[in-house]
């Protein structure tokens, strides 16, 4: 009955749980533009499916949760599985990812569900490069899904930005802009080769150091700080003077894997050890049984790695395991 260790140390109170692979945006990083096959809504583990799952890894510690797709707000209902995993003893914590282009209708039924905290892809604030990175959508929805997720009282709101050389990165200081004058975390991330390590995303990637030295630039006063909720693998600095701060995840310049509290479940019912390598095990086969599935996460436990080796992959050097063929949106990111 102990906590959920794995064999570097690293106690796991964090449960990332994907409700589906749908979405309703083709973002260029996370899905190729012809998309990817789905999986049938028939094969998709039931709300009631998710919430064993659950209430076995609170039993073992788990506190923390985070709802993601595809694009989790295309699942019917969610409120209600918020409202189950709310109730569940030892859970404290309830987020989701969203692309916010269905967040407007649906922000305060969510909120009175029990979740307590999003994050909204924004990787753009021109709407023209929007309709470029994300190949469908409107810039606009996104805008009043964030300012719906303010009025029905979420906070900390989080702002996720995927940096792509050459595409964004002339947005940095706007982004850092918009920080300074809303009560928001801006969080600025390193583009994953999550299912598709080939030259476009070598060519692509760009490390954070860069957003430090724009913040340099502009004369931007600003101090590490400690105190954002949910933050993770963030490391997130307060711009003196502002209402609101920015965050930068760089799994790949900064590897963060030694601090990693987290695993992943998939939509179609794979518990997945580490976002990078192939190995994954099907809850299904464990529902029904407290000892099947605690057996089932300790297997998950001892079966992950140390390192996801991204920088190898950068580089191009030899990797220790199976890098996943899934891409970001059929697992969860």
């Amino acid at each position: 009955m102990g906590p959920l260790m794995d064999r570097f140390g690293r106690e796991h109170n964090y449960l990332r749980i994907s409700v589906t692979d749908r979405c309703n945006l083709r973002c260029v990083y996370c899905m190729p533009e012809e998309g990817v096959e789905f999986t049938d809504t028939s094969n998709l583990l039931s709300f009631e499916q998710i919430t064993e799952v659950v209430q076995s890894a609170a039993r073992f510690g788990v506190t923390k949760l985070r709802i993601t797709g595809g694009e989790p707000l295309v699942r019917k209902n969610l409120d209600q599985l918020i409202r189950m995993l709310a109730s569940i003893p030892g859970i404290s914590d309830i987020s989701m990812t969203t692309n916010g282009i269905l967040l407007a209708p649906q922000a305060e039924a969510l909120r009175d569900a029990g979740l307590n905290r999003v994050n909204i892809s924004l990787d753009t604030l021109s709407s023209a490069r929007f309709k470029f990175i994300a190949r469908r959508g409107e810039l606009r929805r996104v805008l009043e899904g964030i300012e719906a997720a303010g009025r029905v009282g979420f906070d900390p709101i989080k702002l996720n930005c995927v940096l792509l050389r050459g595409v964004n990165e002339d947005e940095i200081g706007d982004f850092l802009q918009m920080a300074y004058e809303q009560p928001l975390h801006v969080r600025f991330i390193e583009y994953m080769p999550i299912g598709h390590a080939d030259d476009n995303w070598r060519k692509q990637y760009l490390p954070l150091t860069r957003v430090l030295e724009i913040a340099d630039e502009r004369g931007m006063s600003y101090r590490s700080r400690d105190d954002v909720s949910g933050s993770g693998p963030s490391d997130n600095y307060e711009i003196i003077g502002g209402r609101g701060s920015f965050g930068l995840i760089h799994p790949i310049s900064d590897e963060f894997c030694k601090r990693c509290n987290r695993l992943r479940l998939t939509a179609d019912g794979y518990l997945k050890p580490c976002l990078y390598w192939m190995e994954e095990l099907n809850v299904r086969q464990a529902l029904g049984s407290e000892d099947a599935m605690e057996a089932l996460l300790r297997k998950a436990l001892d079966l992950k790695p140390e390192s996801h080796e991204m920088a190898a992959t950068l580089a191009g050097g030899t990797l220790s395991h199976v890098p996943t063929e899934r891409r970001m949106s059929q697992i969860g990111g």
